[in-house]
């Protein structure tokens, strides 16, 4: 049992309680594991202490003083001890213990808490130590210590005055009345008995109640039952034995439940849990005999305690409870741990995840719950931002990013906590009460404010009503969530948020929202993703509980109303004009950017929001080129901005027309400076402010030939797609060309667009190497997907334009798919396909199909409709040369072609910049294509065009070359009359 010191006898063990003043426990050594070692009951030679109070009785004088002396000397200590003698008839071994090199029974004798045995009642010879103990005896007689005091009435005083509770009569224990009068204030205690991992019988000083005591917030396993004779447990008491032993086997009294369910228990013997030993040896080491504070935390409907128990470490104490949970040797257990602080609680919750992520102990099969959502890892950017959707979620434009471009803004929500919802005015759901406080007070300190971000995880959500979707729902999406940190906490001093570290400097704004009470936080499932700051955010929702902040009030939030004029009908926005108009700049906030030059404002002062459109001034419309970089720009720099206007008068439509300043700064003079819109002053420039630098603003964007202006000519005055038909300024756009169909379609990207280059960026930073699990992933006709081009083994985002009918049944299955951003099409296996990652952008195929226009040229199946195709590859895919389109039409009839897609067509001449000559006109020179016939309904325009081209057909036809080998060709069946239109109006 104990490790072996010397052949003379002596053996090694540890003390692991102390049952009386003349007895000790010892176990083996402890090994580095937490299996049980192998443990003893001795009884200390040749000395009597004295006994302690038995059921119905009371101590012995002196003998708690006896039993403490040796407890504080010995317990949890390493000790030598050898075997003395043995007294068969109470099954007792007498034993010498010696504490490093000094006799524990001499030290014992020496002040005065035992007396020496009378000679005799031992068996074998005398021990060499008795002559030493008599004279150690003599001594404390003489100087009166411990037993032998000759202090009046010290005998009578070390006798203690025991309540009912700890002589065996615990009927009258009034638990409640105990816990009311210590509520959350540590009782010093003795822990005398542990019963399994989570359960301790101690004292409680200084009035010795005797109290079984449950460890609050946990349940470790179970140390099985012993048959019904001996369910029922007395208290640590002395034998009538000679040395007043305790038996390692004597129990304490249960209360009243207990007893009933005892007497209708089986007598079948329980065997303990697993780790149910585990867990116990794991509390006795640490608490059994020793000092502990207690704090009682509550009563449960049996009338048992409920405690956090503390033992000390040092010069530091541990929570038992924390301890166990840790080491995978106890549950987190709801009930009880609701009576506890939140802090304690949240450390015990946190300590359980970690166990059962690691696998500990009772928690080696755990299997997790399946979870719909997803962690991100090492994902983070800095930007400013852009718009405050709501208290949890926000815009951010990517620093990373081109400034101005769509795509450099990213959606966060908010990780782990959840705010009041704004309503769909849509369905007239009105905002939750605090929803337009919470997002008033994001947008009042973040708007244009740099911020650091760090996505933490993504989670499928259903689209109705934001509900988590079920794995496979169709009616679903992802959200990205994050921490976000405010770089420049100077606005949000005594919102008492704490700093996020070293590591991610700034202020958590999640924290800063619940902190105020204007959200909760998500109690979030196992092993479910969350906040890599998720402490702080229950910590923050603790403080706004107790401060009654927020939603957290009793108090009725604020009301606003509002009168919605962008809804409302035009003649109601024009009785407000006077209103608007009484004050010459009115302070207004940009709630929506509707367009480059369209917003909608609210303005607090006359509780209204109206839309609002720049004076003479015009972006391109939706759809057109440059109509997103002015939405973005605008986005950047005015959205949820606190602005200035002074409105000029109000359209037919119900929009008010004026000038919006931001910091001093006309905006519309930013619009026009950029190349972004155009000023137009027909209806007279007098009447718009600051018209002479708005027309200064707009002459610079000329010079420079910015965006609208790029293929200005000075003295023309019309661009981008506005003035007459037969005067307007064609869209010419710089293209490389990505695929060819035949001779006359082909598919095109255009240069320097930047949604190309962000697609490409989200690409490359995936980790696309594992192959899906069949079954898990099953692509259908019309999915976009990931695709592993063959050519050059890029993935790329692609259309299953064609699959086997059913499951997929090996990774060799394969799939017609369509690039949609490059517009070739190929065959892969299953083993090349992947699920299209929420990372990557949803946006539109970025390959426009096109097609040359005036001309026909023949289709593959057809004479030199192959020779036609190859010298179309020729000229654009194998050249490296400059090509542009000048956009002549746009067929939007959207037909299927092939499975490719639908959408519009642009009818187009390709220009070869360097030789600087069209591909038509090529086409048409050597003979692989011919003119479209002239109509009579022809407009200038296209009658021009065709008469150009005319002379490279004649030069064709000349020579003979290609399809005019034999001569002229007759027409196919071409329309010679003007079609009728199906109905409407013209």
């Amino acid at each position: 049992m104990t490790a072996t010191v010397a052949s003379s006898g002596w053996h090694k063990g540890r003390v692991k309680s102390v049952p009386s003043g003349d007895t000790l426990v010892i176990m083996a050594a402890q090994k580095s594991d937490l299996t049980p070692p192998p443990e003893k009951t001795i009884t200390l030679s040749y000395i009597i202490a004295p006994k302690l109070a038995r059921r119905g009785g009371i101590d012995e004088p002196f003998a708690w003083d006896s039993r403490e002396y040796l407890r504080k000397l010995c317990m949890g200590k390493e000790v030598c001890i050898r075997a003395d003698y043995i007294v068969s008839s109470i099954g007792r071994e007498f034993c010498s213990v010696f504490l490093q090199d000094k006799n524990v029974t001499s030290m014992i004798i020496a002040e005065g808490w035992a007396k020496v045995r009378e000679q005799g009642q031992q068996k074998g010879e005398a021990s060499s130590f008795l002559a030493d103990y008599l004279r150690f005896e003599e001594q404390a007689k003489q100087q009166g210590l411990g037993r032998w005091s000759k202090v009046p009435g010290a005998s009578e005083a070390s006798i203690r005055k025991l309540p009912p509770s700890a002589i065996g009569n615990p009927s009258n224990f009034d638990a409640m009345g105990l816990l009311a009068a210590n509520k959350g204030r540590p009782i010093q205690s003795i822990v005398e008995q542990v019963r399994d991992g989570s359960t301790v019988r101690v004292y409680l000083l200084p009035e010795f109640q005797f109290v079984q005591v449950f460890v609050a917030g946990i349940q470790a396993p179970s140390m099985g039952r012993r048959p019904a004779a001996d369910s029922v447990f007395e208290p640590e008491a002395s034998s009538d034995e000679p040395n007043g032993e305790v038996s390692a086997k004597s129990h304490v009294p249960l209360t009243s439940a207990q007893r009933v369910a005892a007497s209708s228990a089986s007598s079948t013997e329980i065997a303990p849990d697993a780790f149910g030993k585990e867990a116990k040896h794991f509390t006795e080491t640490r608490v059994l005999n020793r000092d502990v504070r207690i704090v009682l935390e509550g009563v449960d409907k049996y009338n048992n305690l409920i405690g956090s128990v503390y033992y000390p470490d040092g010069d530091s104490a541990k929570d038992l409870a924390l301890e166990l949970v840790q080491n995978g040797l106890a549950k987190f257990v709801e009930w009880s741990a609701n009576m506890m602080e939140e802090d304690a609680k949240r450390r015990l919750k946190s300590a359980e995840l970690q166990a059962k992520k690691e696998r500990l102990r009772i928690w080696t099969n755990y299997v997790p719950p399946a979870t719909n959502s997803k962690a991100i890892h090492d994902q983070k950017f800095t930007g400013k931002v852009v718009e405050v959707v709501s208290g949890d979620c926000i815009i951010v434009a990517d620093d990373a990013a081109p400034y101005g471009s769509p795509l450099a803004e990213r959606r966060v929500n908010l990780s782990s906590i959840r705010c009041p919802r704004m309503g769909n005015p849509r369905r007239d759901e009105k905002p939750a009460p605090y929803a337009r406080e919470a997002k008033e007070f994001l947008r009042s300190r973040l708007i244009g404010r740099q911020v650091n971000v760090s996505m933490e995880y993504s989670r499928k959500f259903s689209m109705a009503d934001g509900v988590v979707a079920t794995a496979g729902a169709a009616d679903s999406r992802m959200m990205d969530f994050g921490s976000v940190f405010l770089l420049s906490p100077s606005n949000v001093e005594g919102d008492g948020v704490s700093s996020a570290g070293s590591q991610q400097a700034g202020v958590n704004v999640a924290e800063l929202l619940v902190s105020r009470g204007f959200g909760t936080v998500v109690k979030h499932r196992d092993f479910e993703e969350r906040s890599n700051h998720y402490d702080a955010l229950l910590a923050a929702e603790s403080r706004a509980i107790a401060g009654k902040k927020g939603i957290h009030s009793a108090k009725d939030p604020p009301v606003m109303h509002i009168t919605d004029l962008v809804t409302s009908s035009a003649k109601k926005a024009k009785d407000f004009l006077p209103f608007l108009q009484r004050s010459r700049r009115l302070p207004a906030t940009v709630e929506y950017v509707l367009s480059g030059h369209r917003f909608k404002l609210l303005i607090s002062k006359e509780t209204c929001s109206i839309a609002f459109s720049f004076s003479g001034v015009r972006c391109p419309g939706r759809d057109e080129l440059y109509s997103d970089e002015a939405i973005a720009l605008m986005r950047r720099k005015i959205l949820q901005r606190d602005v200035e206007i002074e409105v000029e008068t109000v359209d037919r439509t119900g929009t008010f027309l004026g000038s919006l300043w931001e910091s001093k700064t006309n905006m519309a003079a930013v619009l026009l400076e950029a190349g972004l819109a155009k000023l137009q002053t027909s209806f007279g420039a007098d009447r718009i402010a600051d018209a002479h630098l708005l027309a200064k603003a707009e002459q610079s964007a000329k010079q420079q030939k910015l965006k609208i202006w790029e293929n200005y000519v000075e003295g023309q005055e019309i661009a981008n797609g506005s003035g007459t038909e037969n005067s307007r300024q064609k869209e010419v756009l710089k293209v490389v060309v990505t695929e060819v169909l035949d001779g006359g379609r082909f598919y095109i990207q255009q240069i320097g667009e930047q949604k190309i280059a962000s697609i490409q960026q989200q690409l490359a930073s995936l980790n696309l190497q594992e192959t899906p699990l069949i079954g898990a992933f099953n692509p259908r006709k019309g999915d976009i997907v990931l695709a592993q081009f063959s050519a050059d083994n890029s993935w790329n985002r692609a259309m299953i334009v064609n699959s086997r009918r059913g499951a997929v049944q090996s990774l060799k299955d394969e799939f017609e798919v369509f690039y949609i951003d490059y517009g070739n099409q190929e065959v892969v296996p299953y083993d090349r396909l992947r699920p299209l990652d929420p990372s990557v952008s949803s946006v539109p195929g970025l390959a426009q199909l096109c097609s040359l226009a005036y001309i026909k040229v023949p289709s593959l199946e057809g004479d030199f409709g192959l020779e036609a195709a190859e010298f179309l590859s020729e000229h654009t895919l194998n050249s490296s040369r400059e090509l542009r389109i000048m956009i002549e039409e746009k067929d939007t009839s959207g037909g299927k072609v092939k499975g490719q897609g639908t959408g519009t067509v642009l009818i187009v001449t390709l220009v070869d910049v360097e030789a600087g000559t069209s591909i038509n006109a090529a086409m048409l020179k050597e003979g692989f294509a011919r003119l479209e016939r002239k109509k009579r309904w022809d407009s200038r325009e296209r009658q021009s065009a065709l008469d150009n081209l005319e002379e490279f057909q004649e030069e064709a036809k000349s020579k003979r070359l290609n399809m005019w080998q034999y001569g002229d060709i007759e027409s196919d069946d071409e329309e010679s009359t003007k079609p009728v239109k199906a109905g409407g109006r013209r």
